[in-house]
């Protein structure tokens, strides 16, 4: 299996694939969603800035995707940015023929397996950070894995989760979910589930200090030892928060 990191301007990724050229393929989704996100913001600097949901008609799939996000979970398109860009590397990775994929951005993760492959939990300072996995089995179509932190890194967030990890195969969804239910998930209230219902999400996962949450289905969850070096980070500053 070939791992290799690959940043592009606020894009901090982690690759997983079996040939180069799938590596190749995933660098060239992510920089054409890149690029025509940048295209769009130039053209409407609100849809950039905005805390607000906010779903503009345009010809990019991947503001449209960001957009029709933005809506259902209640946040500005930017909370969907990182996982979007993800689900652009993993589809070029399929379109290239690949049969397993990984692409970690900055913690959202787009992924595609013939094999189980395992995803550690990272929750700050709660006991349960890089000691948790999820165990996820056998994945013909993308899968997104995406987790927003309140305590962990420069990413913009209005709550107090230590991790929330959202389960969609709408990756888009799932990251602005991640962000929406970070900024408004309190200890021992889990009336923020409840806007779930009807939703792309299949499962999500909640971690604040001690306390563990868990709605809906997600993969099996095993006791594991995580290396922090597999972290995904770099000198640039990760995809923004909205």
């Amino acid at each position: 299996m070939i791992r290799e990191h690959f940043e592009y301007k606020q894009t901090i990724t982690t690759v997983l694939a079996d040939e180069e050229a799938h590596v190749a393929a995933a660098k060239e989704g992510m920089l054409r969603a890149r690029e025509e996100l940048e295209r769009f913001i130039a053209a409407d600097p609100f849809f950039g800035m905005t805390f607000e949901p906010y779903a503009p008609d345009a010809e990019s799939l991947t503001v449209r995707r960001m957009g029709a996000a933005s809506l259902e979970a209640g946040v500005g398109p930017m909370a969907a940015v990182a996982g979007t860009i993800a689900w652009a590397g993993a589809e070029a990775m399929q379109e290239a023929g690949a049969r397993f994929g990984v692409v970690d951005n900055g913690g959202d993760i787009a992924l595609f397996s013939n094999r189980e492959v395992r995803v550690g939990v990272h929750a700050g300072a709660s006991s349960f950070s890089d000691r948790l996995a999820f165990v996820v089995p056998p994945q013909e179509e993308i899968l997104g894995i995406c987790t927003s932190s309140a305590t962990v890194g420069p990413s913009i967030s209005f709550g107090v989760a230590d991790a929330v990890s959202v389960f969609s195969r709408d990756v888009s969804r799932a990251d602005a979910w991640a962000t929406s239910l970070c900024n408004t998930f309190a200890p021992g209230d889990e009336r923020s589930f409840a806007a779930l219902k009807g939703t792309a999400v299949e499962g999500v996962l909640m971690i604040i200090g001690e306390e563990v949450g868990i709605w809906g289905e997600v993969p099996e969850i095993v006791g594991a030892t995580v290396d922090p070096s597999l972290i995904t980070r770099g000198e640039s500053r990760p995809e923004g928060r909205r």
